[in-house]
């Protein structure tokens, strides 16, 4: 990937400013209340999928008492519900969104209304996930040794690696990436992130500035969304537009 900047390498530079806006914290609330409610317990030791839950959000700094007051309200209340949304951005790009809402159809018009004035649309499902598959990510900080932290972390359970300036992109598969991720603690290397997410077959390039710029916006527009989770897209766009994009 060096030269390139693909949407979750984009979405991890601008984590900081999201966390700061309150929005990381407020998701992995979502994220807690749709574990208890798919997995029927609030105890996260019966529940595998609040287990993954609690662990992303002290991976994110979140403070174990706010999570208990997550807990406590997440198991009173039980209309939340997941949903997924599928359609195309400029230029065909593929986008599926995951949102977790208490009223499906109002927040099923609200992110159409999002795909249309951002200069896409709305489409069915399997529309595009298609070109996806489901894969664990696990961002790690980047070793002076690059070439051997790389053949440490297939030996530990890593399908693939992307590099980035100084992070290392490792996929697994995402039944194991709890293992994996712990695998990789153990043996000294640094996480910064996990998650589970759709991983692009197929990339889309974005080589003009201004429709790079627009996808940019409705991807930010859709992630700003209270109700949405996470973003997943196909685009690729190339690092010297990325600088254009950020100056």
């Amino acid at each position: 990937m060096s030269g390139h900047s693909h949407y979750a390498t984009i979405k991890r530079q601008k984590a900081v400013n999201d966390a700061a806006k309150g929005r990381v914290f407020s998701r992995h609330s979502k994220a807690i209340a749709i574990a208890i409610k798919e997995g029927g317990s609030a105890d996260p030791e019966m529940n595998s999928r609040l287990r993954f839950a609690i662990d992303q959000a002290k991976a994110d700094n979140m403070p174990k008492a706010n999570i208990d007051r997550i807990l406590q309200r997440a198991a009173e209340s039980g209309n939340i519900y997941e949903a997924v949304y599928e359609g195309y951005g400029p230029e065909g790009i593929s986008i599926i969104v995951e949102v977790a809402t208490n009223n499906k159809n109002r927040t099923a018009q609200e992110i159409k209304n999002l795909f249309e004035k951002g200069g896409g649309n709305l489409g069915g499902p399997g529309s595009v996930s298609f070109n996806f598959e489901k894969k664990g990510l696990i961002q790690i900080k980047k070793q002076p040794d690059y070439e051997t932290q790389m053949l440490s972390l297939i030996d530990l359970g890593v399908e693939d690696v992307d590099e980035d300036d100084d992070i290392i992109e490792a996929y697994t598969d995402p039944t194991k990436l709890a293992e994996v991720k712990e695998k990789i603690n153990e043996a000294g290397h640094q996480v910064t992130s996990f998650s589970l997410i759709m991983k692009p077959k197929v990339l889309s390039p974005m080589t003009l500035l201004d429709k790079a710029r627009k996808a940019l916006n409705l991807l930010n527009t859709l992630e700003e969304h209270d109700d949405v989770l996470n973003v997943f897209t196909n685009l690729d766009i190339p690092q010297e537009i990325m600088t254009q994009l950020e100056s």
